[in-house]
């Protein structure tokens, strides 16, 4: 049996459109890695916290300074205080105003973690006006 093979009479017609879906998919794809990538990238910039050029805000009349010192002790004001009674020291400080901002100062030994520790003490104490102090870098014009 011999078969005849006339390609004159194939049914199956040439298409002249792009097929885009494997496109879109690798196109998903690419958009999924630079959405996960974009912020891992500002990891990396190298940061100096402890000074700031920002302009200087106004401070109240008598501010409250929390400070936390190399060895990690902490100081309201000029009075050294220990970590367990920081709560009632900043209600002293204060006059039981929760609703005051505590300035929080730390030498720039002192790690981040120890730093969120005291602010988490402040947290708990129920301050939650935290302002962060810094150097002032002034410009000689």
């Amino acid at each position: 049996m011999a078969m005849r093979l006339d390609h004159a009479t194939d049914d199956l017609e040439e298409t002249h459109e792009i097929n885009v879906t494997p496109f879109i998919d690798v196109m998903l794809v690419l958009l999924i890695i630079f959405m996960v990538a974009a912020p891992l990238a500002t990891v990396d910039i190298a940061v100096d916290l402890p000074s700031s050029s920002a302009e200087p805000q106004r401070k109240p009349d008598k501010p409250v300074y929390l400070t936390v010192k190399p060895d990690l002790s902490l100081a309201v004001g000029d009075d050294p205080i220990a970590r367990d009674a920081l709560a009632g020291a900043l209600a002293a400080a204060t006059g039981g105003n929760k609703d005051e901002r505590i300035f929080l100062r730390a030498d720039r030994v002192v790690s981040y973690g120890d730093v969120m520790e005291v602010m988490d003490a402040l947290r708990s104490a129920g301050y939650l006006k935290v302002a962060l102090v810094g150097l002032e870098i002034r410009d000689n014009k």
